[in-house]
């Protein structure tokens, strides 16, 4: 669901000026796995203010921009709690990056979180081809401050998670895998995929 665009510019008129550099950016965006949806290039523009006085410039960048990044503005917004935020909320959320990131802006956060994240849990995601290393765990209140979701799911925090007017909430009740063995944790994986998969599918 990654998107790229070129823009460029360049001194020269040179009918060539721009095969080299676009073949270069689709590349590179193939190799961070994102589609290529175009360029927009520009010669003659020698000066800072060159590209201002063009006639056409400033009006295309908006229409693309309107084009690329209007989709993820109307995602739904999706917040996976659970009362650590180290293990389950982590694994739906990423999941769900993983397989609608250009229709849903996921979320995680714990009614009760704690410092770090689980190893065990960033183990079995590797496996998946999903990093995790990089994420924290949050509060709800904090995610909240930045976020208003449009629904909620709960993986099994009962009472302790937030009861937000007008927003649907879902409780999928699966067991806490954090002091679990591996094998166990691969279990849990596996489900919370098994209803993102589903989720998505079922996303209007």
């Amino acid at each position: 669901w990654r998107h790229s665009f070129l823009l460029a510019l360049g001194a020269t008129r040179g009918k060539n000026l721009f095969e080299g550099v676009t073949l270069t950016a689709k590349y590179f965006f193939d190799a961070v796995g994102a589609g290529f949806d175009g360029s927009l290039t520009y010669r003659q523009i020698e000066e800072p203010a060159d590209i201002a006085k063009h006639p056409t410039a400033l009006r295309d960048v908006k229409e693309k921009a309107r084009m690329l990044v209007g989709p993820f503005l109307n995602r739904k917004k999706i917040l996976f709690v659970c009362r650590e935020n180290a293990c389950r909320s982590q694994m739906a959320s990423a999941f769900a990056r993983y397989y609608a990131g250009d229709r849903i802006e996921a979320e995680s956060a714990g009614s009760q979180p704690i410092s770090e994240i689980n190893t065990l849990m960033v183990e079995v995601m590797k496996e998946k081809g999903i990093d995790m290393a990089f994420r924290r765990t949050k509060s709800i209140e904090e995610v909240l401050g930045y976020m208003k979701p449009d629904s909620i799911i709960s993986m099994g925090c009962g009472e302790e998670c937030p009861y937000i007017h007008g927003v649907p909430m879902q409780d999928w009740n699966l067991s806490d895998p954090s002091d679990k063995p591996i094998d166990f944790m691969r279990e849990v994986r596996d489900e919370i995929e098994k209803r993102v998969e589903k989720l998505t599918k079922n996303l209007h």
